[in-house]
């Protein structure tokens, strides 16, 4: 009974995370509009997650602050030089860098689904309200990061069917190691501090390589509107923590 309540928890938390990114595909909203408001928003979640949650976790399951910095840094390089190859495959593409940066994000959203799968399996070892709760709090945590990466595939120029359908395959990945932990059970802790690390680091390149330099580009009245959207992106994802943690008294 554990495992049917554990399999519908993933499932639920991976795609519950895609509702809020579901508000992007609706025909009336304008892709110019989207282009506006949720590059900035994304990156602002991005450094809202690697600084706020995921950096903070994995300290706090490591004990060592400056190994995780370390590894984070691993990160931070390791998909720069991922970036550097896979711009070189593509450097005779009119869209190289537009295709680079989309197998970052999609990659990057994948991992980090998969340390949320991590989590859920973690919490069921333990009993099976907190694996639940844990689940509500992932997929209120993922919603607004999801937003962001949706609108930054848009941006990018993805069609909005293949958007949708490569944001569910990455959400599975929730179901798949969520699973893996459950049944590994304590021998995968000593690895996930280290992985929340990496996923940091790729989501601070991401925003800081990117997005951010993007809006330096724009002339100043959308640039300061995009500022307040990184800033508002920011803010959102502690503020999402400290509700779901008031309402279901699960916190990091």
């Amino acid at each position: 009974m554990d495992v049917i309540i554990l399999f519908f928890a993933a499932l639920a938390g991976g795609l519950l995370s895609l509702a809020g990114g579901l508000l992007l595909l609706h025909k009336r909203i304008k892709r110019e509009t989207i282009m506006l408001l949720a590059m900035p928003f994304g990156a602002g979640a991005l450094l809202g997650a690697a600084f706020f949650d995921v950096l903070p976790e994995a300290m706090h399951e490591a004990g060592d602050n400056h190994a995780i910095l370390q590894w984070a840094l691993v990160g931070f390089v390791f998909f720069f030089l991922m970036e550097r190859t896979v711009r070189w495959f593509h450097r005779h593409h009119e869209h190289a860098e537009e295709n680079s940066h989309k197998s970052l994000i999609v990659l990057g959203d994948t991992i980090h689904n998969a340390i949320d799968g991590v989590a859920i399996g973690a919490a069921f070892l333990i009993d099976v309200p907190l694996g639940v709760a844990t689940t509500v709090a992932v997929a209120a945590h993922e919603i607004p990061q999801e937003i962001g990466d949706f609108g930054l595939l848009l941006s990018k120029g993805m069609p909005a069917r293949k958007v949708l359908l490569v944001n569910l395959a990455s959400s599975l990945a929730t179901v798949v190691t969520a699973f893996a932990a459950y049944f590994l059970g304590g021998s995968i802790e000593l690895v996930v501090p280290y992985l929340l690390a990496i996923v940091a680091g790729c989501f601070i390149y991401i925003a800081a390589s990117d997005i951010i330099p993007d809006i330096h580009e724009q002339p100043q009245r959308k640039a300061d509107i995009q500022s307040g959207l990184l800033v508002v992106g920011i803010a959102v994802v502690p503020l999402t923590g400290l509700l779901v943690e008031s309402l279901t008294g699960v916190g990091h």
